[in-house]
Formats: C-alpha cells, structure tokens, sequence
C-alpha cells in the first residue's frame, strides 16, 4: 500500500504554521531513501529541527539535490551515495558518516521497493529484490548503527514499514512479507538494546499521496478514498512528523512500538 520511493507533490506542501517542534540540534541522523518521497520529507523534517542529516540513497544526483535544499533552507545535510542491500557498502558509509559527522543518534531507514505481481507469477528475482532491499538493507544499518549509539548510550531507530505488512494486500506477497518481517525485527532489536537507551519503532503508513498512486487514475482514487475513513490519501510529511515524535529526546520510554498512519483503514 505505502510506497517507500513515493514523490509529495508540491501542491501538497506541508502548512508553515502548527509543525511539531523537537531539540534536535548536534544531533547527526541517517536517513535511507533519502532521495525522495517519503525519505526526503522525513530528512527535511529533521534538518529543520535542528539535525545534522546523512542522505542516503543509490542516486548522487538527487542526494546532492535533497542537501542542496535543505542546506538553502538553512539546515545542515551531506550526501551519502550508498546501496542499502550491501553488507560492506553499509558499513563502511556508517563508518564515514561516524568519522565525518562524530556520532551517530538517529537512523530512519525508509529505502525500499515494489516489485508487484500475483503469488503465481512473482519471479525469484522479484521476490528477492523486495526481500533483500526492504528487510535485509534496514538489518545492515541497524546492526552498523547500533554500535556507536551503544558506545553514546543513546539513540533512536525508526524503521518504514506499511500497513500492508499488518494486514497483506492482494499482489504484494513480497512488499507484505517484508514489512511484516520489518516489524518483528523492530521490535526484536527494540528488546536487545532498550537497555542501553536506544529506541527502536517503526510507523506504518497506508496510503499515501505519490506518483504511483496518481498513477491509478480518478476512478481508482476515490475508490481508495471511499476505504479510508479520513475520506483522503495521507501526505509524506505526515509521516515525517510521526518519526519526528519518536526521534524525539522526550520519547525515550517509547520502543518495540508499531504506529499506523492511514487514516483509519485498519483500524
């Protein structure tokens, strides 16, 4: 249902006035996905509270774009071209944002991918690049980041799933098996390390306004509309301002949590 690579469409901006404000300031995050969609609404919500943010995503073109806006916008960002699937590839850009930045307190990791299709015709290959990108890439930097957050004795995970990880959805055996296997090891991890301050979440966002769900046309729209019982698509910074909650410093008793953002579908 959620798509971790969707685009916000500019006309859907988040409102100037009642954001959520948190301290975030010489805090560095991490965030994956970072080029867009939903990743870049979240980067940009936590620059503008004051983090020094890490971008990451496959694409240096668009990470320079996303840390030349924030840093227009008076925030603090770098660029960290990065393939989230790769054992040393993760390890060695949390060693560099760590060596650039000095530590590490936030990771949100967002990246993700579709690769839709029925049960009867999803290739190997469809089912593994999901499964690999969306569940093995947010393991990589978790286990990579949590060893300096331990160091700190402190730190706080956010980890992307969707609502179709709770509930499945129809051509997303993949997408859904792993969001739901995000969320076990969210709140696995969010056990192991609790005692060293660091919080582990994840949010579930249903359906958001993007490129591909404008894709669907008028007619399908508002027949997912007609679904949700807020009567309209979330927005990428809605879901932003949900991880701007549980990064926050005062959320410390906050961990091993799921918190849906759809508007009422699942109820």
């Amino acid at each position: 249902m959620a798509e971790d690579r969707q685009t916000q469409p500019a006309a859907n901006a988040a409102p100037a006035a009642g954001r959520m404000k948190v301290d975030l300031a010489g805090q560095v995050a991490i965030v994956t996905g970072a080029s867009q969609g939903i990743g870049r609404a979240i980067a940009e919500t936590l620059a503008a509270n004051g983090a020094t943010v890490a971008l990451v995503a496959r694409s240096a073109g668009k990470l320079a774009d996303v840390a030349a806006a924030i840093r227009a916008a008076g925030g603090a960002a770098e660029a960290f071209p990065c393939d989230v699937s790769q054992a040393t590839d993760v390890q060695a850009v949390v060693e560099a944002i760590h060596g650039k930045l000095g530590r590490v307190d936030i990771l949100v990791n967002n990246a993700g991918v579709t690769r839709d299709t029925l049960l009867p015709r999803m290739s190997d290959e469809e089912w593994d690049d999901v499964i690999t990108t969306n569940l093995r890439g947010p393991f990589l930097f978790m286990r990579a980041a949590s060893r300096p957050m331990m160091q700190q004795r402190y730190g706080r995970i956010v980890n992307v799933a969707s609502v179709s990880g709770l509930i499945g959805n129809p051509g997303q055996a993949n997408y859904s098996a792993s969001k739901a296997g995000l969320v076990g090891l969210t709140r696995t991890v969010a056990k192991e390390l609790a005692g060293r301050k660091i919080t582990v979440n994840a949010v579930a966002p249903g359906f958001v306004a993007s490129d591909m769900t404008a894709a669907l046309g008028p007619v399908l729209l508002d027949e997912v509309k007609k679904r949700v019982p807020a009567k309209r698509l979330g927005e990428a910074w809605e879901v932003a301002e949900a991880v701007l909650f549980l990064v926050a410093p005062s959320a410390g008793y906050v961990t091993a949590q799921v918190l849906t953002i759809d508007g009422g579908l699942i109820g």
